[in-house]
């Protein structure tokens, strides 16, 4: 039997997927977020030389809050444009690239690995542009909709590659609990 759904059953297919996916992905980033002690609080990051490029911490928090939402949204898109021929792919591809995504501020943050969250961020924007890709394919909005993220993912690699030339020893900067901001020094030419 073929069924054809009418314009209202796909706008509230679409705002079920939606009401998933845009909370899940925000909620996975901002949870991981919190756990690897990400963003200025992190005794560990303020004892780091920052760029000049370097915004305010709020910033931070407002893009991946904004890039999030969109994302979701990009794969509500995918999942919901039924019949897609390369549908499967996207939704892996868009998990795998969220996974690494994910890893990377336990890797920064957490585990102070700055020159391998360089490299990690490299894979990310592999792995998310070729989720656009997949998802131009199926859906051009999809795709529009991850091109803030990839854009941010090269301001993200800059950053953390100009954090990791300022600092040449930030996996071994130890930062006692009860110190005030410690600033190191530009190693010398």
């Amino acid at each position: 039997m073929n069924e054809i759904a009418s314009p209202g059953q796909l706008r509230l297919a679409f705002l079920r997927w939606a009401l998933l996916f845009v909370p899940l992905v925000v909620l996975l980033g901002f949870g991981v977020s919190n756990f690897s002690g990400s963003g200025e609080e992190n005794r560990w990051f303020q004892a780091l030389i920052k760029p000049e490029a370097q915004p305010p911490g709020a910033a931070f928090g407002i893009a991946w809050s904004i890039l999030y939402v969109m994302m979701g949204l990009a794969l509500t898109v995918v999942v919901t444009a039924r019949g897609a021929r390369l549908r499967g792919l996207a939704v892996l591809l868009f998990f795998v690239q969220l996974g690494l995504n994910l890893a990377w501020p336990i890797y920064f943050f957490r585990m102070h690995q700055v020159s391998g969250a360089f490299y990690l961020l490299v894979g990310v924007f592999v792995a998310a542009f070729a989720t656009t890709i997949v998802f131009g394919r199926i859906r051009s909005l999809a795709a529009w909709l991850m091109v803030p993220y990839l854009a941010w993912l090269c301001f993200a690699s800059v950053l953390n590659k100009q954090i990791d030339e300022l600092n040449p020893n930030a996996e071994q900067l130890v930062v006692p609990r009860d110190a005030q901001r410690i600033q190191l020094a530009p190693p010398s030419p």
